[in-house]
């Protein structure tokens, strides 16, 4: 099975205790400070410019709840995921909630946008399904590209500490009213990739339960060699703060927030 397939059936009610409300006030207080997107919803007031300026991509979105959520504030949202289940979900919460999000079925490796957007945010370990540093090099490039001049990267990573030494070989099994799931980790210090095997037990309308079985894999990442992938797509690094903490990144920093800024364009703009 691949991966978010039977999980994104459940993937809300085991991340029910995400702090995406304080992701979010975060996430809008470094859009307001180091961006230039704006509230305010597409309208007849705005220049084709200024529409593409204020536009703020949520890649790797999954169910939609950090897209949503900034949608809520006011933002013009667009939501970029590979997973058809998860963008399901999430467009059943568009739905529900009646906010006029864009979302798209892509691979963020070949990311293809309409337009420049002035806001690219990656949170909840997405850039960890990225197993090489190829691929990760690959989606800050496409990222790149559909920045509006000056616009910024916003995006996290767990680190390999939190690989090395905090869940990885390790089992979490949890339950729950309507499902449960066992969770084994399984380390690969040598490539830094963490095996995640994933067995869920869903209740059915008929009472029975249906088994899912799922492998993901990750890889830890250390801000060094982030940064000198990021440095090597043309982006300037802003920013990076311990992304739980909101702290200093420290050796035990178990997930990095780190702010990036498109170049280029402007360089080249002044140029002109």
């Amino acid at each position: 099975m691949e991966a978010y397939e039977g999980f994104a059936k459940v993937y809300d009610v085991f991340m029910d205790e995400t702090p995406y409300e304080e992701w979010g006030q975060r996430i809008r207080d470094i859009i307001t400070k180091y961006g230039i997107s704006r509230p305010g919803l597409t309208g007849d007031n705005k220049t084709p410019l200024e529409t593409e300026r204020d536009l703020v991509l949520d890649l790797g979105c999954g169910t939609g709840n950090m897209t949503q959520l900034l949608a809520s504030y006011g933002y013009d949202m667009i939501g970029v995921d590979c997973s058809e289940e998860m963008l399901s979900a999430a467009m059943e919460k568009r739905e529900q909630e009646n906010l006029p999000v864009l979302y798209l079925l892509q691979d963020m490796r070949e990311l293809e946008l309409y337009s420049t957007v002035g806001t690219v945010i990656s949170v909840c370990d997405s850039l960890n399904y990225l197993l090489t540093s190829e691929d990760l090099l690959e989606t800050f490039r496409r990222v790149n590209n559909y920045l509006f001049p000056g616009g910024i990267f916003i995006f996290d990573f767990n680190t390999v500490y939190k690989y090395e030494q905090v869940i990885g070989d390790a089992t979490i099994a949890e339950d729950r009213e309507t499902c449960s799931f066992i969770w084994d980790n399984y380390y690969d210090p040598e490539n830094q990739i963490n095996e995640y095997d994933l067995t869920l037990f869903v209740a059915r309308q008929d009472g029975l339960y249906q088994k899912y079985t799922e492998t993901h894999y990750q890889r830890g990442y250390t801000l060094s060699a982030v940064r000198k992938i990021a440095e090597q797509a043309g982006l300037d690094w802003v920013l990076s703060m311990d992304g739980d903490t909101g702290g200093v990144v420290t050796a035990e920093t178990e997930r990095v927030l780190a702010v990036v800024r498109e170049q280029n364009k402007q360089e080249n703009n002044e140029k002109r």
